[in-house]
């Protein structure tokens, strides 16, 4: 139970601070939005907003309801975005320098999957692979 427990905790600290940074620092996200997303300014200002209520959903201490809630919108949000990150690729890959190059870019698309998987283990929705946490 504590290794959940730890986990949300964690999960909501990397999402508030992606939410607060989408937020406050937005020119990164939007220049990496796909162009047949709309109003990527707005868009980018939704995402922040739901990544730092996911991140409160999953720590809030009232509701087992809304901390599983939380987990399906994160691990749903994590899914959303992942064209987004493709597009960031893409972007950098045509840059002359290459950006940040493919040894940031593979890694961070073949994690997509695993933060899926992280809050839904984290609310407890899956168990896999940890059978006894």
């Amino acid at each position: 139970m504590a290794a959940r427990t730890t986990s949300r905790v964690a999960i909501a600290l990397f999402y508030a601070t992606a939410g607060s940074l989408h937020l406050f620092v937005p020119e990164p996200f939007v220049s990496i939005v796909p162009s047949w997303v709309p109003e990527p300014a707005l868009t980018v200002l939704f995402t922040g907003l739901a990544e730092i209520a996911g991140a409160a959903g999953m720590v809030q201490p009232w509701s087992g309801t809304l901390r599983i809630l939380a987990g399906w919108g994160l691990a749903a949000y994590a899914l959303c975005v992942w064209p987004a990150n493709v597009q960031h690729m893409l972007l950098d890959i045509a840059r002359p320098d290459h950006g940040l190059g493919l040894v940031y870019h593979v890694p961070r698309l073949a994690l997509q999957p695993a933060l899926m998987w992280w809050p839904l283990w984290s609310v407890g929705v899956i168990s896999w692979p940890f059978r006894n946490c």
